[in-house]
């Protein structure tokens, strides 16, 4: 059921990846975000190296203590002195492991705070073309629950397997020192841990990444879900939703059960390994005491730190396991990371002003993702400064392609298109964008109040700009009524306010914006028409003294425009004013006007 959405395709697509070097550098790429925290890094390391170190004492002196009790230990070695020195170690070892919390912490905190910026910033500077292919619960969840795995590895995974192998390494040296019998005895299993370790590692990874897949489709489900509520309540679709998030969560516990099963099965057998050795090192020790080969002290010297050892490397399993589950969420950030952005400077502006001159000659468009359909041919048309040109034609004329094409939403394939004579394409895109403003047909608001959506348009604009703005744009009538005024949040995507009066919140940010380019993409095409004839009175005074492009469904709304041009089929095949085009004789935009009249005849 699920995949008639295309939630499968992510995790479809994973064993399609094999984990090679070069994939590897993606994740590695990602520590020049430590970089400039280094020395809480550096500070971290070090009180890593000297915990592990402090703890790798204490097995000494419990061996010392032994000894002592046993009066087999030199006059020095008082257990009244082994007591105090042990409760130094424990002393400095609390401190140490307090500092190398709290460094790691910090690097963790502010390069995951860097990261998320970096993703946060790539992403909204990614071209439209980005999101069209991708879906907004699957990016979310890289800024997540990805980013968060990066999170728990910085501040305790990577310590601890730092920490797991200082401890085996300098363990191993100080065990070879107090018996190298016993320590070549325990070092024998090793290799057989070690080669486990790669066995269960490459399933574990496999298995944990698809996890993490599964639970991206979730997060997709819910993003499309509350995104398109009305729709699901309109179809009583909640049951359905539910079930659809219901067997997509099945898919994430079986996937995480068996993650569990590979986990859990991998670290019972280090465990049997590792402290199976152990007792098999107490058999050979308590033989070498016996031949008084071996002290008591150093035996339980030696077990201590073969505990320590052992619960080290058995540690390393599950800390290996975490890292490797890591690999996938860090491939998928970096993979972000490296997107082509629109522009390489958002802050490069000539600050340029328009004088509203459109040129498109021999244009030709179609979608990427579609080559074999053109959308645009050959299209060629001029815009005046101060004119007002209305597209019309039936749907998939390519009406709104033109005005994608005039904010760089897309590149056209072939021709020119040109304002004020410039090539679009050497035009800064934000010196282009900054220059036309965008009244669409369905308006989503943030969810703040009236006056931050108003501002939108020109974030330093004053109050008296922003009334200004929503009493040009026939506003004020609507936001005096409420109590808040200004000030009265709007909900999600502007849901407490009715249509039209996001048009003409959309409507004063455009004006508040002040552009001279000004497309209108069907703006009143879905309002009734009480509604229809205020957010008409607001875009005329828009309209005013600025090029403007005109998407028409309601040919009522485009009589008085300077010029009019029909599309059918990604071509011109009518232009002119609304007076010569109706009374064409067996022209399309007649039988369009004529079709619409009997439509609003029959509702009236």
């Amino acid at each position: 059921m699920a995949k008639q959405f295309g939630e499968k395709r992510i995790v479809e697509e994973i064993d399609k990846k094999k984990i090679t070097g070069d994939r590897l550098k993606k994740p590695a790429s990602l520590f020049k975000f430590i970089y400039p925290y280094k020395w809480y890094f550096i500070f971290g390391s070090i009180f890593l190296f000297l915990s592990s170190s402090t703890m790798l004492i204490f097995p000494y002196f419990m061996g010392k203590l032994i000894d002592a009790a046993l009066g087999k230990s030199a006059e020095i070695f008082s257990i009244n002195t082994i007591t105090l020195l042990l409760l130094v170690v424990l002393v400095f070892q609390s401190i140490f492991s307090f500092l190398r919390i709290y460094f790691f912490t910090k690097v963790s905190e502010y390069t995951m705070s860097d990261i998320r910026k970096s993703l946060y910033n790539r992403l909204v500077c990614l071209p439209m073309t980005f999101f069209e292919k991708n879906r907004v619960g699957e990016i979310t969840s890289r800024i997540s629950a990805d980013v968060s795995q990066l999170s728990d590895v910085l501040s305790f995974t990577l310590a601890e397997f730092f920490r797991g192998l200082s401890v085996l390494f300098v363990g191993s040296g100080i065990l070879l020192y107090t018996s190298p019998k016993l320590t070549v005895f325990m070092l024998l299993t090793f290799p057989f841990i070690v080669l486990s370790a790669m066995y269960f590692g490459k399933s574990i990874r496999k298995q944990s990444k698809k996890t993490q897949e599964e639970l991206a489709v979730t997060n997709v489900i819910v993003e499309e879900t509350l995104q398109n509520i009305q729709a699901v309540k309109t179809f009583t679709n909640e049951k359905f939703e539910s079930n659809r998030y219901a067997s997509s969560l099945d898919n994430v516990i079986k996937s995480a059960l068996k993650t569990a099963r590979n986990r859990g099965g991998f670290i019972s057998f280090i465990i049997f390994a590792v402290f199976g050795g152990i007792v098999l090192v107490m058999w050979y020790g308590a033989g070498l005491v016996a031949q008084n080969q071996l002290s008591v002290g150093d035996l339980t010297s030696f077990i201590l730190y073969t505990s320590f050892i052992g619960a080290s490397v058995a540690g390393l399993g599950d800390v290996y396991s975490q890292l490797q589950k890591t690999v996938g969420a860090s491939e998928r950030i970096s993979e972000l990371l490296e997107e082509q952005l629109e522009t390489k400077d958002y802050s490069e502006s000539k600050n340029v002003i328009f004088s509203g001159k459109i040129n498109f000659e021999e244009v030709e468009f179609y979608y990427p993702a579609r080559p074999e359909i053109m959308v645009l041919k050959s299209l060629s048309f001029e815009i005046l400064p101060g004119q007002k040109v209305a597209f019309v034609g039936q749907s998939g004329a390519g009406k709104s392609t033109i005005s994608q094409l005039l904010l760089r939403f897309h590149c056209h394939n072939k021709g020119k298109i040109t304002i004020d004579d410039a090539a679009i394409n050497t035009i800064e895109i934000l010196d282009l964008r900054t220059n036309i403003g965008l009244v669409p047909q369905e308006i989503m608001l943030f969810g703040g109040t009236i006056k931050e959506n108003i501002a939108y348009g020109k974030i330093n604009a004053t109050d008296q700009e922003i009334i200004d703005a929503a009493q040009q744009a026939n506003a004020m009538e609507f936001i005096e009524r409420f109590p808040d005024g200004m000030q009265t949040l709007v909900g999600e995507r502007g849901i407490k306010l009715s249509g039209g009066q996001r048009q003409r919140i959309a409507i004063a940010r455009a004006i508040l914006k002040n552009p001279p380019i000004l497309i209108l993409d069907e703006a009143t095409s879905s309002l009734d028409t009480a509604s229809e004839k205020v957010v008409q009175d607001a875009l005329n005074n828009l309209m005013q003294n600025r090029t403007t492009i005109i998407i028409a469904h309601r040919l009522s709304t485009i009589q008085n425009v300077d010029k009019i041009l029909v599309l059918n089929n990604g071509e011109i095949v009518e232009q002119g004013t609304h007076t010569e085009l109706a009374q064409k004789q067996n022209g399309l935009y007649k039988s369009l006007l004529e079709a619409q009249e009997s439509v609003f005849a029959v509702q009236d």
